[in-house]
């Protein structure tokens, strides 16, 4: 019997890559790592579709930045590129003259080695955030403070989280491209990150970002499982960050929700505007609103950045079961501190653990249990594009408004 079924798994293994061109880049446990390579559409053999298509990885030199692996793909309308360094958040999207991004003022692509979490008081993690989307958690997420937890002597000790986790600066151990042969011929950068520490978490996340070629839509869909032996707390948030072209005066973050709650008193002063945005204004506190987001008849939100003459925009889709929450980030600070807005599904909100966990915010995996997590992109390039998915939002919240608190949650 069990031969049976082990052949059975080599014929399965064997059709799945038959249908599908897999490249392994990275791997830990084959000590193997691709500095260079590059895989394009003219590769396949009675390819048919117009769309050009290419795949390529190569490495950063130079400052903090030597070292850094990444990972670029042109789908032949949308590029994106991928940094399996940051634990494989992705740098920036474009898409004619649409850039899914920001300008930080930290300008090079920094490697985790040049990264202390703990630094300015648990802010370290900012010393290398310039990335349009960084996934936050995984044993925690938010802001930096105290937190307990159960010592190796089986105690209860306090420990300092940093800002937003760890996860953003571990390099990925495993990162595979994988071709289908077949139309849609769908590309997808996959890569494993591991948060493991011993008599601590064992967690780990297969990533993964894919697009059609001649698409201007891309998704991430993610996989995370808990190794351990006991159940684990998790946090995820989906950091995805924008700036110019679509930021500036006049743009608005568009969604239906059941609630939306100021993060603090300095919310709380500016909840009338939550959904427009102001120029760059030297000297800008941010804003952050807790947004409890309405789902359509499959169980999916959406939220629409839209530009000031709303003739170009993004939405993001995803179900609400597997992400409840989704947190606004408003920075329109100067240019030169970084003018930026987060729109950021997650599974709580970005408030230290010990906050969330007495609000039931903190779920849970069982030993070997996992939980995936899907969000689709779609740069919207023309007004037409922009009017259609704003009715979409509009429609989907109706006539009933959302409640809106004036203070922060108590």
């Amino acid at each position: 019997m069990k031969l049976i079924i082990y052949i059975s798994l080599i014929m399965t293994s064997a059709l799945v890559h038959s249908e599908t061109y897999y490249q392994v880049l990275t791997s830990t446990k084959r000590d193997i790592n691709t500095e260079s390579w590059k895989l394009s559409s003219d590769d396949f053999p009675g390819y048919k579709s117009k769309a050009r298509w290419s795949v390529s990885k190569r490495t950063l030199h130079g400052g903090k930045q030597e070292g850094v692996e990444l990972i670029e793909v042109d789908n032949g309308k949308l590029q994106f590129r991928v940094i399996p360094t940051r634990g494989m958040s992705v740098l920036d999207v474009v898409h004619g003259d649409v850039r899914l991004g920001w300008n930080s003022p930290v300008e090079e692509v920094v490697h985790p080695s040049y990264i202390n979490l703990h630094d300015r008081g648990g802010l370290g993690w900012l010393d290398g955030f310039n990335e349009w989307m960084v996934r936050c958690g995984l044993s925690f997420a938010g802001h930096p403070g105290e937190d307990k937890f159960i010592n190796n002597v089986g105690a209860e000790a306090t420990m300092d989280l940093t800002l937003h986790g760890k996860i953003g600066n571990i390099p990925a151990s495993q990162v595979v491209v994988i071709v289908e042969k077949k139309p849609p011929h769908r590309i997808r950068i996959r890569g494993r990150v591991n948060e493991v520490s011993f008599y601590g978490p064992n967690l780990s996340i297969w990533t993964e970002i894919s697009t059609i070629p001649g698409s201007s839509a891309f998704r991430i869909s993610d996989v995370l499982t808990n190794h351990g032996t006991f159940d684990e707390e998790f946090q995820i948030i989906y950091h995805a960050n924008f700036g110019r072209p679509l930021l500036g005066e006049g743009a608005k973050l568009l969604t239906a929700s059941t609630k939306i709650v100021p993060f603090n008193e300095n919310a709380a002063k500016a909840i009338s505007e939550q959904e427009s945005y102001a120029p760059p204004t030297k000297g800008f506190t941010e804003e952050v609103f807790k947004i409890y987001p309405k789902s359509d008849d499959n169980g999916k939100a959406t939220a629409l950045l839209v530009n000031p003459k709303r003739d170009r925009g993004v939405s993001v889709s995803w179900p609400v079961q597997q992400l409840p929450y989704l947190t606004q980030w408003k920075n329109t600070a100067s240019e030169t501190t970084g003018y930026v807005t987060g729109i950021e599904p997650g599974t709580g909100f970005p408030h230290n653990r010990n906050y969330e966990r007495n609000y039931g915010r903190v779920p849970k995996l069982a030993p070997d249990e996992s939980r995936s997590f899907e969000l689709d992109f779609v740069i919207l390039p023309t007004a037409d594009a922009v009017e259609a998915a704003v009715s979409e939002v509009r429609s989907l919240q109706g006539s009933e408004s959302p409640e809106v608190q004036e203070k922060p949650e108590e």
